[in-house]
């Protein structure tokens, strides 16, 4: 209403990162502000205006039984004012003209980076362990059938090799050699007999003899 009197425009945001992001979207002249707002405290979002502008004006706005955390605030960020509440319309037309001074300097920026609250990383969750073992029956209990579990097939076994005969090839061969022998045998007595050596009708006639 205040403003309104004075033909200002006015923006009302419910935390502190929102204020900020408006701070910087529209760049107003003249930034209210508390220092217990959520997401982000008034005195750290004051102290982003002031990085990101050094020309921002901001006001604290706090109660009495808060009113020494906002001047505080307000010397680190570099504020043109603090405004207790309840405040009166006369009251703020004697500061005024202190809001619209010279801007004083933010100290409070060179630990900005150490005012952010630090937030605690969740622990890792431990893996799954695998699941126990079933518990043995009890003694006398009955054990479990196969009823109700389906078997694959069983595949059909190849038929054993019928046995293969083979031939005595030692007998086979004994027998060959005896008739090449004889064979040798007959050739030799029948080239004596035409050399002379033997007389093949003398022993003929001694076999047949003697039978």
């Amino acid at each position: 209403m205040v403003l309104r009197k004075r033909d200002w425009k006015s923006e009302v945001v419910k935390d502190g990162d929102k204020a900020v992001d408006e701070f910087v979207a529209l760049r107003p002249d003249l930034v209210f502000i508390a220092v217990d707002i959520p997401t982000l405290d008034g005195h750290v979002a004051a102290l982003e205006m002031r990085e990101t502008d050094p020309k921002a004006r901001v006001v604290f706005v706090s109660s009495r039984g808060r009113i020494d955390l906002a001047e505080d605030a307000a010397y680190s960020a570099g504020a043109v004012g603090v405004l207790m509440t309840p405040f009166t319309e006369s009251s703020i037309e004697e500061a005024w003209s202190q809001w619209m001074g010279k801007i004083p300097e933010a100290p409070g920026l060179t630990d900005l980076d150490a005012l952010y609250p630090t937030l605690e990383e969740p622990e890792p969750e431990p893996p799954a362990l695998p699941p126990l073992p079933g518990m043995p029956p009890p003694p006398g209990a009955p054990i479990p059938t196969m009823e109700g579990i389906e078997l694959p097939p069983l595949q059909p076994s190849e038929p054993a090799p019928a046995p293969v005969k083979t031939k005595n090839k030692r007998k086979g061969r004994w027998i060959i050699r005896v008739f090449l022998l004889l064979i040798i045998s007959g050739g030799a007595v029948g080239g004596a007999h035409y050399a002379g050596i033997l007389d093949l009708n003398a022993l003929i006639d001694q076999v047949t003899g003697s039978v």
